[in-house]
C-alpha cells in the first residue's frame, strides 16, 4: 500500500517516536524510507541582534551539525529493523518548515507521510505554530501524526533550556 514514507526527523523523542511507527509501516509494507532534516534557519534570526554577524554563520552550522546527528540516530534505529533509508538535510531559508517538508513529499513522490507532533493547543499553538497541523491540511499524501507522550512533554519540561545551561556555566 505504502512504497515511500517521508519521515521529518529532528532528533526530539517525539520525532523518533514517528520514526519508530514509520519503521513498523516500512517493514510490513517493504516500503523505502526517507528521513528528512530541515535546518530551520528562522531560529537563527532573534539571535541577529545579539550577537555579531560572524556568530550567526556559527549558529546555523551547529543546527546543521545538530540535524545530521538526527539523521544518523535514525538510520541507525532503522537499521537496528533492517529498514535502509535515503537522508536528506536541507536549509529552510528561512521559509517555514511545513513549507520544506512539504516540497520534499512532492519531489520525492511520497505517498505516505509519518512525524511527530509535540500536540500544542491554545495559546501555545497560536504563538508557536504547527508545521504538523499545516502539513495534515495541506500534504498531498496521507499523513500519520505520532503524538508526544506524556513523558516526552516532562522529560521537556525538566531539561534546562540553552540560556538557563549558559547562566549555569557562567
Amino acid at each position: 500500500m505504502y512504497r515511500r514514507i517521508l519521515v521529518p526527523v529532528d532528533g526530539s523523542a517525539t520525532s523518533m517516536r514517528g520514526l519508530k511507527q514509520a519503521i513498523d509501516l516500512a517493514s510490513a509494507e517493504h516500503a523505502r524510507v526517507r528521513l528528512l532534516n530541515v535546518v530551520d534557519e528562522a531560529l537563527v534570526v532573534p539571535a541577529a541582534y545579539a550577537y555579531p554577524a560572524g556568530d550567526l554563520g556559527e549558529l546555523i552550522d551547529s543546527l546543521c551539525m545538530s540535524g545530521q546527528r538526527a539523521l544518523e540516530r535514525g538510520t541507525a534505529r532503522a537499521a537496528k529493523y533492517g529498514i535502509e533509508v535515503e537522508r536528506a538535510q536541507i536549509r529552510g531559508r528561512l521559509r517555514a518548515v511545513s513549507d520544506v517538508i512539504l516540497d520534499e513529499a512532492r519531489k520525492w513522490h511520497a505517498d505516505l507521510l509519518v512525524m511527530g507532533t509535540h500536540g500544542r493547543r491554545g495559546l501555545n499553538r497560536l504563538l508557536l505554530g504547527s508545521d504538523a497541523e499545516r502539513v495534515l491540511r495541506e500534504a498531498p499524501v496521507p499523513v500519520l501524526l505520532v503524538r508526544a507522550t506524556r513523558a516526552d512533554v516532562q522529560a521537556r519540561k525538566k531539561t534546562p533550556s540553552r540560556k538557563r545551561r549558559r547562566k549555569a556555566h557562567a
